[in-house]
């Protein structure tokens, strides 16, 4: 299906490859002080273009150079895959991520398994919108999520020098994914495995954090931040960002916007998320699959206003939060919620609008 879809955008978009990763005119013009209008964005898959295009002088097309260039993973694998050859590299983000996106379906399918659980609840997460349109747009979530779920396929059979090297990867594809790897700290300290934590967290922490040196060296400022261009800070009173919608926009956007979508689709899953994650903590009955939904809910109240006003920004910052409610209802036998993870997968509807 996801073929036929890209195969569809390719032929309507005049068989340019480019459409993939959503040029601007703006950003395209590689100069710093080009004035663009609201149309001119694009969209973020052509920041992990310019990258492959030009790792050195790539940085002169980036709305803000840091926060792109540490998510690096997916623009050097895409040069890699392509050869260096610029008309590839649409191509290459688009055979990366879609083969992540098969193979992390697949690893889920099997924890599911092992939980005795059905495996179709996996096309929860495969189905995915907020994964899906990153495999469009070549953004970055697919191949860092695939990573992430091959990190915990490994933690749950306790492999934590495989399971921590694939989170690292996970970290330098995008920074979000170190939720997991708080969670899985967590897990190791409150487990008194103080040993394994120190490995875990060294070897996940370590490239991390000399590829932000390198950049502050490089480029004078760190990459870790709440977004790109025009982003806001993320903020201090619990789900304020969604709030915001309504008296920095307006009611109507709040009501189509906030209600419909991103109340049902984040905020609810993520109260969900924490009453039953803290639940267990108070109980002391927890394991692996209870800290990686409480670190994955856990950040849900202080999302920044800029992601939740977005429609394409909350849904790609929650594939994590989605992950964890499909593992850990199946863990715990929560049949309804399996069951109502199920209601994510009508959001591809929104691929028609695109």
């Amino acid at each position: 299906m996801g073929v036929i879809y890209l195969s569809a955008i390719f032929a309507i978009n005049k068989s340019d490859a480019k459409v993939f990763v959503m040029l601007g005119n703006c950003f395209s013009q590689c100069d710093k002080n080009a004035t663009c209008g609201d149309d001119d964005d694009g969209y973020d898959g052509q920041f992990a273009y310019y990258i492959a295009r030009d790792p050195v002088d790539g940085v002169n097309c980036l709305d803000e150079p840091a926060y792109r260039m540490q998510r690096i993973l997916l623009p050097a694998l895409g040069r890699i895959v392509s050869l260096g050859q610029e008309a590839l590299i649409p191509w290459a983000f688009v055979l990366i991520n879609l083969t992540a996106l098969a193979i992390s379906t697949a690893l889920v399918e099997s924890l599911l398994i092992s939980e005795h659980a059905s495996r179709w609840f996996a096309l929860s997460y495969g189905l995915f919108f907020g994964v899906v349109i990153a495999v469009r747009l070549s953004t970055t979530e697919p191949l860092a999520y695939a990573l992430v779920i091959a990190g915990v396929w490994y933690a749950r059979r306790e492999r934590v020098v495989r399971a921590a090297v694939l989170l690292a990867l996970a970290a330098l594809a995008k920074e979000m994914t170190l939720l997991f790897a708080a969670g899985y700290g967590l897990y190791l300290v409150l487990h008194k495995r103080w040993r394994d934590a120190v490995i875990m967290g060294f070897i996940t922490g370590l490239p991390f954090a000399l590829w932000q040196l390198v950049l502050y060296a490089w480029l004078g400022e760190f990459g870790i931040g709440s977004g790109g261009a025009l982003a806001t800070p993320f903020e201090i009173i619990p789900y304020n960002g969604v709030w915001r919608i309504a008296w920095e926009g307006s009611i109507a956007a709040f009501l189509l916007l906030g209600v419909l979508l991103v109340i049902p689709a984040a905020v609810l899953p993520s109260v969900w998320g924490l009453w039953h994650s803290l639940r267990d903590m108070r109980r002391s009955t927890f394991d692996l699959y209870t800290c990686l939904l409480l670190a994955n809910a856990a950040i849900m109240p202080f999302v920044p206003f800029s992601t939740y006003r977005e429609f394409l920004g909350i849904l790609r910052f929650i594939p994590g939060l989605v992950l964890m409610v499909v593992l850990y209802a199946a863990r715990y036998e929560h049949r309804r919620s399996l069951v109502y993870s199920t209601l994510w997968i009508p959001l591809l509807l929104f691929l028609l609008v695109g």
